[in-house]
């Protein structure tokens, strides 16, 4: 039996490695790939990752690039994978036993086998349990540090989308790219600007002539992240396209490759795979921008002093005090204080059953009356009113992810970019390795005799 792992994880099985200080007495036998900051890779290391890649491409291997340029892409991606993890344990981000054990068994059953027989499979892969499960512990630190940087880095805003939900629903169209990335480095030189554009101008010829294919090319040229993937973008709405592309795609015809387009990290082809449909048909509900003070209690019906409170505030409202400013200082819901009580806009039902009865019955700029629910009494200030696109919470949670994933991977891309350039990182293979200064003599070197004095 074959154990099958996920791509990603498939390059992580030649990730882990001892420390610096443990690798010491090793590398004399072995040999050093790339110096990341305090931490190494071990050409075997690298190795092993080649192989492990170019057993998934088995019977395809004619889809890889050459092997120096595997090898690049293979390296770049261990040492991401160092800084990634190494910037994961700094921050404090942690993976217990139990949670890496449970990680392990999910590995297993989705392989219809037991953790005993993904042991047994690994030993006859040459691969030890103990890397394995240190593999796996890196990738989920990897994990999150990326949903932690989102946490910090990327918001999705109710009018993204309801402005997404709406394209949606005009068009109906979901779109499946691919992308070919030839790099420019920060502050490119008109000759680097030259060369990147030479080479992009190249690949796109053997692709129009039909010499070779988008997904071949983005493998053996690209140098994004998804190269290995042939460049694949998965499917994206309208939306979700960046501006500097939404025009162009509109004009494409599935099979289509447009550019070279210019763009922030250097030249891309872009390529429409193919199309579907996406959930047409949604209709309009009125939506409201609300801010809301929240008096907290355990037990509203029978807290007169809750009760009072809320009224006083209200009371302060009717006077004329901001409910911004009132709403930072008073009300019990962090996330209110923070921001002034904003809700941003959500339809009658999404505000709840007692806040949206309120809330509809207001004119624009109106404050209810203390309205008492399961957590305690609300004070709401309707803000504004629009006609929205009609969607359950479910179908609003998807869009939302799905615009998340899209900000996350553009930041993300920054973040790792900019971690690469930070990093102290000597490659000590290919055609990229620096080139290493002969080790010096170190042997102390007794002092000269003092010279004898003439007589």
């Amino acid at each position: 039996m074959k154990i099958l792992f996920p791509a990603v994880l498939a390059l992580q099985l030649a990730l882990v490695a001892p420390s610096f200080a443990q690798q010491a007495a090793s590398t004399s036998i072995d040999g050093i790939a790339a110096v990341v900051n305090e931490d190494v890779i071990l050409k075997s290391e690298l190795a092993r990752a080649m192989a492990n890649v170019q057993q998934q491409y088995a019977g395809r291997a004619n889809e890889l690039p050459p092997h120096d340029i595997l090898e690049k892409q293979i390296l770049e991606r261990l040492i991401l994978q160092r800084l990634q993890v190494a910037r994961a344990q700094q921050s404090g981000i942690t993976v217990d036993d139990q949670e890496l054990s449970q990680a392990i068994e999910s590995i297993a059953q989705n392989n219809k086998a037991s953790v005993d027989q993904l042991r047994q499979q690994l030993a006859q892969q040459g691969q030890s349990f103990d890397s394995f499960r240190n593999a796996v512990r890196d990738e989920l630190l990897t994990q999150r540090l990326k949903q932690a940087y989102a946490q910090g880095a990327v918001h999705v805003s109710e009018s993204e989308v309801n402005a997404a939900l709406a394209a949606q629903s005009n068009t109906g169209t979901q779109l499946h790219l691919a992308n070919l990335v030839v790099a420019l480095p920060a502050g490119a030189t008109p000759e680097q600007i030259a060369t990147g554009q030479k080479k992009i101008d190249g690949i796109k010829g053997l692709i129009d002539r039909k010499e070779m294919d988008f997904t071949a090319a983005a493998i053996r040229y690209s140098d994004a992240s998804n190269a290995l993937d042939g460049g694949d973008l998965g499917w994206r709405s309208a939306q979700e396209i960046p501006p500097a592309f939404a025009q162009i795609v509109g004009n494409m015809k599935p099979g289509d490759v447009a550019g070279p387009i210019r763009g922030a990290t250097g030249f891309q082809l872009l390529k429409l795979v193919e199309t579907r449909d996406g959930a047409a048909g949604l209709g309009t509900v009125t939506q409201y921008h609300t801010r809301q003070i929240l008096v907290k209690s355990k037990d509203p019906a029978n807290d007169g002093k809750g009760k009072a409170r809320a009224e006083t505030l209200r009371a302060r409202l009717a006077g004329g005090a901001n409910f911004a400013k009132v709403a930072q200082s008073d009300s019990d819901d962090p996330v209110g204080r923070a921001n002034g009580g904003d809700t941003g806009w959500r339809s009658q039902d999404g505000l709840g059953a007692e806040i949206g009865a309120a809330v509809a019955a207001l004119h624009d700029g109106e404050i209810s009356q203390p309205v008492q629910t399961k957590d305690g009494w609300v004070i709401a200030q309707r803000v504004a009113s629009r006609q929205g696109v009609a969607a359950s919470e479910d179908q609003r949670g998807a869009m939302r992810e799905t615009i998340g994933r899209r900000k996350l991977e553009d930041a993300y891309d920054r973040f790792l970019r900019e971690m690469r350039g930070e990093a102290y990182v000597d490659i000590r293979v290919g055609a990229d390795a620096t080139p290493q200064q002969p080790a010096q003599d170190t042997t102390p070197v007794a002092p000269a005799a003092p010279a004898k004095k003439k007589s």
